[in-house]
């Protein structure tokens, strides 16, 4: 009995003596700070106090992650090794945010399951608050246009619409979530990215190369992933309002709450406002298309005792936007006296995730979204209803060295247009189940493999498979390599703006079948510490893509028709990019990128460059920090490469290639008020356009309804002394916003 009693005590001071006393503190290099502290391996948040400190007694010994959001919005995550029965360790918050300094974030979108950036076998690039405020733009879709290997590209030179390109792909086989719900997709796709308040984003996470596997149809380019504030650790009142000397007015206001002890709510309003008609390039069209618009998003998240996540978000958008003559106004709307395009955009979106109160790990996720769109190109009207729900359930399990993932998911989608193309609302179910196993071999070898099936009513079973490999040298150097297959099902009248938009008829040659892709891509990332308090990271990347059953608009056939059909060929795509980040002391930081690649297809053994795809792009991001003046410079731009053009006929005299041209901005902020922030600087220093060097950017801006055209037997425009290179109305091409130089004013208050 006395040994039975001896052994319990050895083992009761073995257990205390295992368990770790830790004291922590967290300052800004100034002053403390008081936030929230999250501690990834406990699943638990402790908030410091007035001193900055807090306090936290750890059960055992070992390695632990901290997460800590500084004042900028981006999280930090810092590594310790606890070894003593009493710890104490100072937590330095950075003000600014790189690649580099985000290398231990915790990301998601890669794999679905939280995982540190640096260890995740599928490459994920993260971009926050900080990075996006060094150009500030009034909408996630403008700014992206600073990140190596995404584009921004505007398809209408009336109303400005546009979608994101990622390694030249383009918009429709980019996936873009919000809080990883696919809300963004089908008739939103043109529209989806503007008016999602940038005061509630913590981060942007992006993934270059097919995820089918896990996210089904149209996440075959990539993916965009954009991750909403916790409401827990948000600033109480965000304020950023910002005007330029065009007479653009942006203003984000935040709200944060603590309703009660459990129940936390964040609010988000942005409005934007643009309504000052200017015609600089003398078309007698407006150069950049006029907009009202706003959108209301609210979070709540529910604290439990059991410490599993609930929390849900709405979000109200509702934009009013027009181009065209002059001239025109509402009493022209749908008239064939004055050209205008004018769109109003109705749409609600109901999100929430919900982790089931078991022992094992599992998340419901739904969404909801209905979208109204009642548009007219002219006199051409389009009116489109979109409602969508999507649930889902995976079941996030660890099982030795393996790393289990299993899930199902449902998506619904209700289409109706006044389009010849769908003379009834069509109605499609997609039941999907998936499973993705991360195996570790050992500390530097990782294996992934995944399975995704959906099934569609008309294209039947569809299975994509998925691979990846990750190895870390002793160095710290990291290869990934990732394969898979992609596939998307074509919503075309809700994706193709430019079916809508000109005189040009739209041709559906045969019943569209599912694009698929086959994807291979080599990842490699280099961290340099050099001395002085210099690092350097290279993050190099390489990859091809090959798809068949592609739909590829055909402006070339017929200059009177834009046809779709299933290429009857393959397209490609292949490239490489670097991404070079540099910090020098936390004044300097410099973020470079540059991506070379060849978008083509070939059909009848004819290679033929896709159009509106660069060769070659490049992006900068150059900020330094004067700390005695509290003023930090920011100098960024980017690059493209000539473009393939959509043009009329042959006789149509602008360039079939656009020019190499440059985007560049400068700003300055200064830091030297409590909460406030006052910033400010130069658009487009180049005053570039792509008007420079063409006759014209719109085809018969001065006959947009084609009175004065006259036609042959086939129904192709005929040259004429009034239209001496056979033209048709047609705003198409276009590759770049048509907006040049200008400045720009705006302060920002966080409490």
């Amino acid at each position: 009995m006395r040994l039975i009693v001896f052994f319990s005590l050895l083992l009761s001071v073995s257990n205390l003596s295992a368990q770790v006393q830790f004291t922590g503190k967290v300052t800004d290099n100034k002053n403390v700070v008081q936030t929230a502290v999250y501690i990834v391996e406990a699943d638990e948040e402790v908030q410091t106090q007035v001193d900055g400190t807090f306090n936290y007694q750890f059960e055992n010994t070992g390695i632990y992650h901290f997460n800590i959001e500084n004042s900028s919005g981006f999280i930090q995550t810092f590594e310790l090794n606890l070894t003593k029965a009493e710890e104490r360790f100072e937590f330095v918050l950075s003000t600014e945010d790189s690649q580099v300094d985000l290398l231990n974030e915790i990301v998601i979108s890669g794999t679905m399951k939280p995982v540190l950036r640096s260890e995740s076998l599928v490459p994920v690039e993260v971009y926050t608050p900080t990075f996006f405020k060094k150009n500030p733009t009034p909408n996630i879709f403008e700014a992206l246009q600073n990140v190596n290997g995404v584009k921004p590209q505007v398809n209408c030179s009336v109303c400005n619409t546009g979608d994101i390109h990622i390694n030249g792909l383009e918009g429709p086989y980019t996936f873009v979530l919000i809080d990883g719900m696919p809300i963004v997709s089908g008739l939103s796709t043109v529209y989806g990215l503007s008016g999602i308040p940038n005061s509630l984003i913590e981060k942007v996470e992006i993934v270059k190369g097919p995820a089918s596997s896990l996210y089904g149809s149209e996440a075959v380019g990539g993916l965009i992933n954009i991750i909403t504030k916790n409401p827990l650790y948000a600033s109480k009142y965000a304020v950023d309002v910002f005007g330029t000397s065009w007479g653009e007015i942006n203003t984000d206001l935040g709200l944060s709450l603590k309703v009660s002890d459990k129940v936390h709510w964040l609010m988000g309003v942005n409005y934007f406002n643009y309504s000052n008609p200017i015609d600089k390039n003398k078309d007698e069209f407006t150069d950049v298309t006029l907009q009202d618009r706003i959108s209301i998003f609210n979070k709540i998240t529910f604290e439990r005792k059991s410490k599993k996540q609930l929390a849900l978000a709405t979000r109200y958008f509702y934009e009013d936007r027009w181009g065209g003559q002059m001239n025109w106004n509402r009493n022209f709307r749908g008239g064939t006296d004055v050209y205008g395009e004018s769109i109003y955009t109705n749409r609600w979106e109901l999100l929430g995730l919900y982790e089931l109160p078991f022992t094992e790990k599992i998340t419901s996720q739904f969404s909801i979204t209905t979208h109204d769109q009642n548009s007219m190109y002219g006199d051409t009207p389009f009116m489109a209803k979109q409602n969508i729900a999507f649930t889902q359930f995976y079941w996030d399990k660890t099982y030795g060295k393996h790393d289990l993932l299993v899930g199902t998911a449902a998506r619904y989608q209700m289409y109706d247009d006044n389009s010849a193309a769908k003379p009834t609302a069509d109605e499609t179910f997609i039941p999907s189940i998936f499973v993705q196993d991360s195996y570790e071999i050992n500390k530097r070898f990782s294996l992934l493999g995944g399975l995704r099936y959906d099934y569609h009513k008309d294209h039947k079973s569809i299975i994509t498979p998925r691979f990846a490999f990750r190895y870390e040298s002793k160095k710290g150097d990291i290869m990934r390599l990732n394969a898979g297959t992609g596939f998307r099902v074509v919503n075309l009248f809700t994706e193709e703006h430019a079916a809508l938009s000109g005189a040009r008829d739209v041709i559906v040659l045969e019943d569209l079948k599912p694009e698929k892709s086959y994807n291979v891509n080599v990842n490699y990332l280099k961290t340099w510490m050099l001395k002085d308090d210099f690092i350097l990271q290279a993050e190099a990347a390489a990859w091809y893509t090959y798809f068949t059953n592609s739909i590829i608009p055909d402006y070339d056939s017929n200059p009177n028709q834009i046809i779709y059909k299933n290429l009857e060929g393959y397209a490609e795509t292949k490239g490489i990019s670097l991404n070079v980040d540099a910090v020098y002391a936390n004044n300097l930081k410099i973020m470079m990128g540059v991506t070379l690649q060849d978008v083509s297809k070939v059909e009848n053994n004819i290679r033929t460059q896709q159009m509106l795809t660069e060769k070659f792009s490049g992006t900068w991001v150059v900020s330094y920090t004067f700390n005695r003046l509290n003023l930090t410079v920011d100098y960024s731009g980017n690059l493209y490469g000539p473009m393939r053009l959509p043009l009329v006929s042959e006789l149509d005299p602008r360039l079939p290639y656009s020019e190499t041209y440059s985007i560049q901005n400068i700003q300055l902020t200064y830091k030297g008020f409590k909460h406030f922030e006052l910033y400010g600087g130069i658009k487009n220093l180049l005053n570039w356009t792509p008007n420079k060097n063409n006759p014209f950017l719109i085809a018969r801006s001065n006959d947009p309804f084609n009175k004065n055209v006259q036609y042959d037997a086939n129904g192709s425009a005929l040259a004429t002394p009034e239209n001496p290179y056979g033209l048709v109305f047609d705003p198409t091409y276009i590759y770049a916003p048509n907006q040049g130089l200008r400045t720009f004013f705006g302060v920002r208050y966080n409490f």
